[in-house]
């Protein structure tokens, strides 16, 4: 720690304490919920209703809440002993005491008394339930939590380190919380049978039949298992992401610089976009009446078909949904490789071509690695794409949807098909982790680095131009196919100009008292910016977080650490918006309905993108840069902030923009958790295209990429460009070695 700490030990644990009492006696201790999900910090030492804690534990007759209390007093005599094991001792006493007394008072106690049968034939009833937490609760958790964190350093884990002690187990809880208990509350359907009995087999009974694992594509029959066709779908799309992304990487930082701002609009586009308008755009060009079914008719005439609805449909559409993200990860892996290196390779009389393939290729396994795991991830996840140009084939995020949402409505098959995602997913997450064992690709250091990044050899580059150029050409292609019909009257019929879906959307009249927002969409758009706006920097903010600790700190458990930061990933987004419905439907975590949940949702949604972002650019950090820093006495945070934190901003730019876009792009997880005070953008757009008002909906798929376009671009000018000390070809004279002078 930094010398006023080493000064004042105990003063991070007394400000930790002082935040506690604050939870007790300032704030309401449950729950008040508006629209958005908060509480009035009003009434604190009054009814049953906004009272603090205090007040609710000694007046109104919860005194089980007297256990946080008690936790609190404990972590504080605690305090008084100095550091050492005495005061490691009582620090985890009191946050076992606390948190343990207050969540299981949480769980058996609910708003009309006992929770579970068993506790109301044992125990005589209670006068008084409980409704869900709010943020009185919550500060109180928080800090026992912490002060137990504080306990575990103290007694020696994390090098006695209190930040990063904190870290740990602090994000380990909201992972824990967010993401593994909703998740294993919903997959524990599987075992359940429908009357509520327990069943260990049925899991085996529910998976293992020719629905999801038959050969019939192998031997003749029409179709395979629904398992075997998100495998298959799953490689074949982080393939070609991760080979497209690379590509368009390759491009932007060692080929054209002059092309950069076209590439990074092109790139960005589908990530962008509401999912269904490029699955739309595809339709119209390739559909049954597409253009290009069309034009095969008229010239050669082929009769048109459904060729493209299937597993060739869906292919396409995740290449195109999913490229974006290779390519904000594949940057940032590019722009941290020293030039250096390829220097020293090609003063060895190497040829352009021998370092690119002998030293600047190899460089880039962490980043091919991350984005595969991506890619593959996302592939499997997604439930639009397939939704909508997947015909007959299916794969398992539409049949979890099916079986949740359909007459079967068998939530054990849901559960049963999402633990074969989360398989499928650990099995390439191990896989990953094998590939890049024991193998440094450390390229920023300490030292200084005044090398010139080296130009594609003209082999490579040609290869880059004729793929990605192509590609980004077939971008704007579909983009102007599916935008056209917010500007026309009637798509296919009526081809008149006409401004009329906008007016409908986004009208802005002025009433008697004042600017009227007069069209039907400006609810939701409001609705949508505002929760994505607040989730985007908390994601980007945890996201990176857990990148540090996972490659500059070990401890017990992280591999299970790190699986539960990427596991909703792996869980389609239905499956995850269900889980968040089953699981904070009741107290103690009381969050249907308001726009919290949401907010939440968005968050560990689209956690997994800012830890593998990160975690690729922290394999190109030197640890020495980390160790310095602390050696001349800054703190753990100081080092973040001043030395770790400047060089990863490519790394935070592609947390922030994935985590905004995607934030209101995403429908699938939230779908069932909007309500009419919280409708979002996409939600609005479903439901006009439900009504077939197509026109009103490609427009304000048309505002939203403009507004996310000047988001993307506001949050790299504020965020900045990492500086690696590195001249630029042509500054200064300077040539690379091998170049021709």
């Amino acid at each position: 720690m930094s010398t006023p700490a080493r000064s004042r030990p105990d003063a991070p644990l007394w400000a930790w304490l002082a935040v506690g009492a604050l939870g007790y006696l300032a704030l309401p201790w449950y729950a008040i919920q508006d629209a958005n999900g908060l509480t009035r910090v009003a009434g604190v030492f009054g009814d049953p209703v906004t009272a603090n804690g205090l007040v609710q534990a000694l007046v109104h007759g919860r005194a089980w809440l007297l256990a946080g209390v008690l936790g609190l007093a404990l972590a504080a005599v605690g305090t008084l002993q100095g550091p050492g094991r005495r005061q490691a001792m009582l620090l985890l006493a009191g946050a076992a005491l606390g948190v343990g007394g207050l969540a299981a008072s949480g769980f058996a106690i609910g708003a009309r008394g006992w929770s579970f049968e068993f506790l109301q034939a044992a125990a005589s009833p209670l006068a008084i339930g409980q409704p869900g937490i709010g943020w009185g609760g919550f500060v109180v958790l928080a800090s026992l939590v912490v002060l137990g964190a504080f306990g575990l350093a103290r007694w020696g884990f994390f090098r006695g380190d209190l930040f990063v002690s904190a870290a740990v187990v602090g994000c380990g809880t909201l992972l824990a919380l967010f993401i593994v208990f909703p998740v294993l509350k919903a997959l524990g359907a599987a075992f359940l049978t429908e009357d509520g009995g327990f069943a260990p087999t049925l899991l085996w009974e529910r998976v293992a039949g020719e629905r999801n694992f038959g050969l019939g594509c192998l031997t003749g029959g029409p179709r395979c298992g629904v398992a075997w066709n998100t495998l298959f779908l799953g490689l074949m799309t982080a393939a070609s992401t991760t080979l497209l992304g690379t590509l368009m990487a390759l491009m932007a930082e060692r080929s054209s610089r002059r092309m950069g701002g076209a590439l990074n609009v092109v790139a960005m586009l589908p990530i962008i976009t509401p999912p269904f308008v490029v699955g739309l755009g595809l339709i119209l060009l390739f559909g049954r009446a597409g253009i290009v079914n069309q034009l095969l008719e008229w010239g050669f005439g082929i009769t048109p078909t459904r060729w493209f609805y299937g597993w060739f449909g869906v292919w396409v559409a995740q290449t195109f949904a999913f490229t974006p993200i290779a390519f904000m990860i594949m940057r940032g892996v590019v722009q941290g490789i020293a030039p250096s290196l390829e220097e020293a390779a090609q003063t060895l009389r190497a040829s352009p071509r021998q370092t690119f393939m002998t030293v600047t290729l190899p460089l880039l396994k962490p980043g091919l690695a991350n984005a595969f795991l991506v890619g593959f991830i996302e592939s499997m996840a997604d439930f639009g794409n397939p939704i909508v140009v997947g015909g007959q084939f299916s794969v398992l995020s539409t049949e979890i949807f099916f079986a949740i949402v359909g007459a079967q409505y068998d939530q054990g098959r849901a559960a049963s098909l999402a633990w074969l995602l989360t398989l499928f997913a650990l099995g390439v997450f191990a896989l990953q982790r094998w590939l890049l064992r024991r193998q440094s690709f450390t390229t920023v250091s300490g030292k200084g680095d005044a090398g010139v990044p080296m130009p594609l050899p003209a082999s490579i580059r040609r290869l880059v131009h004729g793929i990605a150029l192509p590609w980004m050409a077939f971008t704007l292609l579909v983009y102007l196919f599916a935008f056209a019909g917010g500007f026309v009257q009637t798509w296919g019929r009526d081809y008149t100009l006409t401004l009329a879906h906008f007016r409908t959307a986004f009208a802005l009249e002025w009433g008697e008292f004042g600017l009227v927002w007069a069209g039907t969409a400006w609810n939701s758009f409001f609705t949508t910016i505002k929760l994505a706006a607040i989730s985007a920097p908390m994601t980007a903010t945890l996201g990176l977080l857990i990148a540090w600790l996972l490659a500059r700190t070990q401890f017990r458990g992280q591999g299970a650490f790190e699986f539960a930061a990427l596991l909703a990933f792996a869980i389609p987004g239905t499956v995850l918006g269900v889980s968040y419905i089953l699981a904070f439907n009741v107290p103690p975590v009381e969050l249907t309905g308001t726009g919290l949940i949401i907010v939440l949702c968005f968050l560990f949604r689209n956690l997994p993108v800012g830890v593998r972002a990160g975690t690729a650019a922290f394999k190109q950090l030197d640890a020495s840069l980390d160790e310095a820093s602390l050696m001349l006495r800054a703190s753990s945070v100081q080092t973040l902030r001043h030395v770790v934190l400047p060089l990863l901003k490519p790394a935070l730019v592609a947390a922030l923009v994935y985590s905004f876009v995607r934030a209101i792009t995403t429908v699938s997880a939230v779908i069932f958790l909007v309500t009419a005070e919280n409708e979002l953008a996409t939600t609005y757009i479903i439901g006009r295209v439900g009504n077939g008002d197509y026109g009103v909906a490609l427009a304000y798929c048309t505002v939203l990429i403009l507004l996310m376009s000047v988001a993307t671009a506001l949050i790299q000018w504020l965020v900045g460009e990492r500086r690696l000390g590195r001249r630029r070809a042509g500054a200064t004279g300077a040539t690379p070695p091998g170049a021709p002078a």
